[in-house]
C-alpha cells in the first residue's frame, strides 16, 4: 500500500494554469504506476492521464492532450499535473492514484483525498 496526498488545487480563470502536486509514502514508490483521475459534479470519476513506473511511458485521456502533462520525480516520491489552457469544463475534484504494476487505465487500488480545481470562465 501507498498513502498519497495531493496539493496545487484551486480557482484559477480560464485560458490558465495550475500545477498539481502528488506526495506518496513508502519506500516502493517506483513499482507503481501513477494516475490522475478527476470527478466533477454530477459526472462519474474519470481517468485523465497516467505515467508508467518509470516515467517513460504517458497516457492521456483525449480532452486533456496538448494541454495537461504528468511526470514523476521518484527521487521525491512526487508525481505531477501540469494543467494549461483550463476550460471550465476541467472543474473537478482531481485524485491521484496508484496501482502496482505496469500502466493502465483500471485496477487504481490506492488513493489521495482529491483536490478541487475550479476553472471561472
Amino acid at each position: 500500500q501507498v498513502q498519497l496526498v495531493e496539493s496545487g488545487g484551486g480557482l484559477v480563470q480560464a485560458g490558465g494554469s495550475l500545477r498539481l502536486s502528488c506526495a506518496a509514502s513508502g519506500r516502493t514508490f517506483i513499482s507503481y504506476t501513477m494516475a490522475w483521475f478527476r470527478q466533477a459534479p454530477g459526472k462519474e470519476r474519470e481517468f485523465v492521464a497516467g505515467v508508467s513506473r518509470g516515467g517513460g511511458s504517458t497516457d492521456y485521456v483525449d480532452s486533456v492532450k496538448g494541454r495537461f502533462t504528468i511526470s514523476r520525480d521518484n527521487a521525491k516520491n512526487t508525481v505531477y499535473l501540469q494543467m494549461n489552457s483550463l476550460k471550465s469544463e476541467d472543474t473537478a475534484v482531481y485524485y491521484c492514484a496508484a496501482r502496482f504494476g505496469s500502466i493502465g487505465r483500471l485496477g487504481y487500488d490506492n488513493w489521495g483525498q482529491g483536490t478541487q480545481v475550479t476553472v471561472s470562465s
